[in-house]
């Protein structure tokens, strides 16, 4: 059994020990392996072992190496969780099954356009910048709610999740209560938060997915 293959149990365990001490259900905590940078030879002993569901930072990357993989394994989901221009959006819609990096009115538009053309809807989360980093994608805390209720009225997007990630030199515990309250203010039932670092800590806040990559597949 591979390196990724013995770390992807381990973080599984981890996550359902990390279940029971927040008192949650077994399995309400979805892991996104998170595969960027890492070749279909390095995924598939993953996918073998009974992952379904990755993420990937850029859609061009992930358009070199999903779609046989997808045809291989129809029932692995695949989300997009790294930041998405307005000029990706047609690739974006076609590949992923969830975009967790909706952030602005362009992207809202285009990701608008796209569905109705292609008639293919992936599941759509706000990321929301809740440190207010100038270096990094998402809404502002406090434009978030408002920004959902556009997506959904202006634009007819249905938003099921807000996504985080909180700075690197701060304790996540704040961030990620302030995206569940954001959440629930929004009207949103997921929360994507949590990394390799953290997701621990992420699923005692209450959230519905974690991100994890170089806990699995290692460093790049």
């Amino acid at each position: 059994m591979g390196d990724a293959v013995q770390q992807f149990f381990a973080v599984k365990a981890k996550i359902a020990a990390a279940e029971r001490e927040a008192g949650r259900e077994t399995g309400a905590v979805t892991l996104v392996a998170v595969s960027k940078t890492f070749d279909a030879a390095d995924i598939a002993p993953v996918i073998e072992a009974g992952q379904r569901v990755f993420g990937e930072n850029r859609v061009q990357e992930a358009q070199g190496k999903w779609p046989a993989l997808k045809e291989a394994f129809p029932d692995i989901e695949l989300h997009l969780i790294g930041p998405l221009q307005s000029n990706k959006a047609r690739e974006a819609v076609a590949l992923f099954d969830v975009i967790e990096t909706v952030d602005r009115e362009k992207i809202a538009a285009e990701l608008a356009k796209e569905i109705a053309r292609q008639g293919r809807a992936p599941k759509l989360y706000v990321q929301v910048n809740t440190g207010s980093e100038p270096q990094k994608a998402g809404i502002e805390p406090r434009d978030a709610v408002a920004f959902v209720t556009r997506c959904r009225d202006v634009h007819g997007l249905a938003i099921e999740g807000l996504m985080c990630i909180p700075p690197a030199d701060e304790n996540p515990g704040p961030h990620f209560a302030l995206l569940e309250k954001l959440a629930r203010e929004a009207g949103v039932a997921n929360l994507s938060m949590g990394m390799s670092g953290d997701y621990e800590t992420a699923i005692a806040f209450g959230a519905t997915s974690v991100r994890v990559g170089s806990a699995i597949f290692g460093s790049r």
